[in-house]
């Protein structure tokens, strides 16, 4: 799936990175902790959180993750802007709740970065 689909589907506004649109997203995540970013991310994933600082962007380029995207209508300030341009990170934001965002993704098909826990109930 393309960022640029994703961003159509979330109504994104674009801080930065229009250029890096076309990159594919293979994974998605979501987390206000940047720790369990850390700890459960995978490289090239897609970040959702409604944490809007620069440590958002340090952790997303050490866990190597190809895009944030802020929830909530959260706005990044100049600084954000500027790292997360500087390492190459594209910067998006909805006005969609975690919740909500996550919901639309996972709906048309995008995996998350843990597995998939299997209900109880799903094998039989």
């Amino acid at each position: 799936m393309l960022l640029s689909s994703i961003s159509e589907i979330l109504q994104c506004d674009i801080f930065c990175g229009k250029e890096q649109l076309s990159m594919p997203i293979e994974f998605g995540c979501a987390s206000d902790l940047m720790s369990d970013v850390l700890a459960f991310s995978q490289s090239g994933a897609l970040l959702l959180t409604g944490l809007a600082n620069i440590q958002t962007i340090k952790t997303a380029h050490i866990a190597e993750i190809n895009a944030v995207i802020l929830v909530r209508g959260k706005k990044p300030d100049i600084s954000m802007i500027a790292f997360a341009t500087e390492k190459k990170i594209p910067l998006l934001g909805t006005r969609f709740s975690m919740y909500e965002a996550c919901g639309l993704l996972y709906k048309i098909g995008l995996d998350p970065t843990m597995e998939r826990l299997k209900c109880e109930n799903e094998n039989g």
